[in-house]
């Protein structure tokens, strides 16, 4: 298995999430700081001599948050949205619940560690001068919510890559494309057909798919030829064949298409249905497969759960 935040030479990064999706993510951390009840009395009286103690560490865990990315040397720096810091009395001391959101493109969930460890050091350090004992502990992730594991599904379609290219049916190029799109799925451990290459002729394209529907494809992606030159024909040919479309993937892959380069609004990418198989047909270059996985994966494998009668949640029973 690979890591994305090791690079060639096995040295830690910091991943590269310039191509994911902007979602709508939150997280939320616990924490406790176990003391007597003595202390629990004199903080809720506030009869420490430095001061209001749930207040002092609700205010340093927000700010904690927002200093994650210094104090955490590969999280990225996320603009959020909203910080929470509460406190719980129980039998054994203070609960911290600390509860982060973002619409960014990663998640929150050393955002919201973070600020529950900070607050809970600030407890420490303003109720030490009593020497009681304290000790902090218990500190985790209770929910993440967002992002590619929010539609998670088991399930893993049959797929089918085809290439659509004259140079590399013809032997005179190397394909890269398929390579990516073939590896990226083997990788979700999806039941793969063999590389399909085929040139840009709209005949070779519909036997192509045809043939994958006809292995139980469920699946089916395609990449090259999607341009507007003399032999770009693959999404005509495809796009004669689906009985349906799918205009939500088709934006969610120009969206990311075009924060990577201006001209990928000239590329006619297409995603859609032959009845209940999905058809995907994506442009040729290597960015714009490395871009349709991240989209793509696991996201579209949701479509399966719900085409078999499931709701749209994964809790949600079968209609």
């Amino acid at each position: 298995m690979s890591f994305s935040h090791l690079d060639q030479a096995g040295q830690v990064r910091m991943v590269d999430i310039s191509s994911k999706q902007r979602t709508s993510r939150r997280a939320t951390a616990t924490g406790m700081v176990l003391m007597p009840p003595a202390l629990i009395t004199l903080i809720l009286d506030r009869r420490l001599p430095k001061g209001d103690v749930l207040a002092a560490a609700r205010i340093s865990g927000i700010a904690a948050a927002k200093k994650t990315s210094d104090l955490i040397p590969m999280t990225h720096n996320i603009p959020l949205d909203f910080i929470s810091v509460d406190f719980e009395m129980v039998d054994e001391g203070l609960l911290i619940t600390a509860l982060v959101k973002t619409g960014y493109a990663t998640g929150v969930e050393m955002e919201a560690l973070t600020a529950v460890s900070v607050a809970a050091l600030t407890i420490y350090d303003m109720c030490k001068s009593t020497g009681l004992k304290m000790t902090i502990g218990d500190i985790q992730l209770v929910e993440k919510v967002g992002g590619k594991s929010d539609h998670a599904t088991d399930f893993r379609p049959h797929t089918a890559i085809i290439v659509i290219s004259d140079g590399v049916a013809a032997g005179q190029r190397v394909d890269k494309s398929g390579a990516i799109l073939e590896q990226a799925f083997k990788t979700a451990q999806c039941e793969l057909e063999q590389l399909g290459i085929v040139s840009d002729d709209p005949k070779e394209i519909k036997t192509a798919i045809s043939a994958a529907l006809q292995a139980g494809a469920q699946l089916i992606v395609t990449t090259g030829g999607t341009g507007f030159g003399p032999r770009d024909n693959s999404f005509a040919a495809v796009t004669s064949m689906m009985t349906e479309r799918m205009p939500g993937v088709e934006e969610a892959l120009h969206a990311v298409g075009r924060t990577k380069t201006p001209t990928a609004m000239l590329s006619r990418l297409a995603a859609g249905l032959i009845d209940d198989t999905v058809l995907i047909c994506l442009p040729g270059s290597p960015g714009a497969a490395r871009d349709a996985v991240d989209v793509l994966i696991p996201a579209l494998f949701h479509f399966f759960h719900v085409r078999t009668g499931a709701g749209h949640t994964l809790e949600e029973p079968a209609k």
